[in-house]
């Protein structure tokens, strides 16, 4: 089986050939955006497919920009096959989410924020700027999060899906501290000196005599 490499960018490149698609052929968007057909009418494909539309040529470049820079120290840090995972499960249940409280919805930002959540808590410390400042990840995440959570209560105008974006953070940093519990008990099984018995009785018999 063949290893993955650079997934970050196969879903970019995915992302934009889809986009093109929605200019060029109408009713395209229809057919895979996410709407309560998924539910009533059992298209529940549109889970997933929503996850690589976009609603403007704004709304791509943005979450390419985080796909790119995010998603790349992301999967080399955990690796391709977990950083799909992550970016599916985050982007497939930040919709099961939305779809109980928007009509319809499209966009990897679900999916995105799962990247942001699980990098949190992989590499905290990792500065990165944001708002026009540099800061710690940690800090960003938690301002995404609370102005997410400000958008669902209604103080920020706009047809942006905050609670998909929610849904998306929870399942990477959910994700983000099992790796990161088994990062480190792989680290102390690497780290561990095991001395076997023979070894012992060979040490004692060459210096304790």
């Amino acid at each position: 089986m063949h290893k993955i490499k650079y997934a970050f960018l196969w879903l970019s490149l995915i992302c934009v050939i889809i986009f093109v698609l929605q200019s060029l052929i109408v009713g395209f968007t229809e057919l895979f955006v996410l709407n309560l057909d998924a539910l009533y009418g059992f298209q529940i494909w549109r889970f997933l497919t929503a996850i690589f539309l976009h609603g403007s040529i704004v709304h791509l470049f943005y979450n390419l920009f985080a796909l790119l820079f995010f998603g790349f120290i992301l999967e080399r840090k955990i690796g391709s096959r977990n950083f799909l995972f992550i970016f599916f499960i985050s982007g497939i249940i930040g919709n099961i989410v939305a779809i109980n409280f928007y009509s319809s919805s499209l966009g990897a930002s679900g999916a995105i924020y799962g990247i942001l959540g699980c990098l949190a808590i992989i590499n905290p410390m990792m500065m990165v700027f944001a708002f026009g400042i540099l800061m710690p990840m940690f800090i960003a995440a938690i301002i995404w999060i609370v102005g997410d959570i400000l958008g669902v209560f209604g103080l920020f105008n706009g047809n942006t899906g905050y609670i998909a974006h929610l849904g998306g953070v929870i399942v990477g940093i959910i994700a983000g501290i099992l790796l990161r519990s088994l990062y480190f008990k792989r680290k102390i099984r690497e780290d561990r000196v095991i001395i076997d018995e023979r070894s012992i009785g060979e040490w004692e018999d060459r210096f304790l005599k």
